[in-house]
């Protein structure tokens, strides 16, 4: 018999028609896949601020989290995907107001580009439930 799966939405309209999963949980495991500003009205949340986007991601992915039953403690990889390696430090002053504490992997990967002009970063991030 295999661990329980659980797959979980966020609503956007890709995830029904593509046929993805925001976030999955296997047994203890989380995953988010790659999450970016978007907010539920389409518009991008701090356009030009790679601080902005990652604060509101990370608090979208925690939230998203403990709907799953985990906490930002429970993080141990995150990877922040940027179209501007020169924004690093505010990818990581924002990452940092949320997990300095936990101390997860965090890796920060320069990309050619994202899905929409506006959008600066896209992060992932992984957590095992501390049952």
């Amino acid at each position: 018999m295999g661990l329980n799966r659980t797959n979980y939405s966020s609503g956007a309209p890709l995830e029904e028609r593509v046929g993805y999963s925001r976030m999955v949980k296997i047994g203890n495991y989380v995953k988010i896949g790659g999450t970016t500003s978007v907010q539920p009205d389409g518009s991008v949340h701090g356009e030009g601020s790679a601080y902005e986007q990652t604060k509101y991601v990370l608090e979208k992915q925690v939230c998203l989290l403990e709907k799953a039953g985990a906490k930002a403690a429970d993080v141990f990889a995150v990877k922040a995907y940027t179209t501007d390696m020169s924004q690093t430090g505010e990818i990581c002053r924002a990452y940092s107001e949320i997990f300095a504490d936990v101390r997860p992997l965090f890796t920060a990967v320069g990309i050619a580009a994202l899905n929409r002009p506006a959008q600066l970063v896209e992060i992932e991030l992984e957590a095992v439930i501390d049952q």
